[in-house]
């Protein structure tokens, strides 16, 4: 995998996408000991997977448009927490 730098978001910017990462791994931990047997549970967990997930895209998409970042075939962007760099991550 080769991995090379192609843009930096805001302080802001990089808060909201972190939020959304730390939320959707926390519901995909749920979803792994979440049984659908507990039904109603289970479907509140599946109803905020789906909009995390779009969430989390759309940020990458609006952020992608907004910068004009290089992309690939195969292709996907990676964000550095601490940094608010992006690289694009390449096969």
């Amino acid at each position: 995998m080769k991995k090379k730098l192609v843009g930096q978001v805001t302080v802001e910017e990089k808060n909201e996408i972190q939020a959304l990462f730390e939320r959707r791994n926390g519901l995909n931990e749920l979803a792994m000991i979440l049984t659908p047997e507990k039904e109603e549970l289970y479907e509140k967990l599946v109803k905020d997977m789906g909009e995390t997930g779009t969430k989390f895209q759309q940020w990458w998409n609006d952020m992608a448009q907004k910068y004009q970042w290089e992309s690939a075939e195969g292709g996907n962007w990676e964000i550095n927490f601490e940094t608010c760099e992006i690289f694009l991550v390449e096969p």
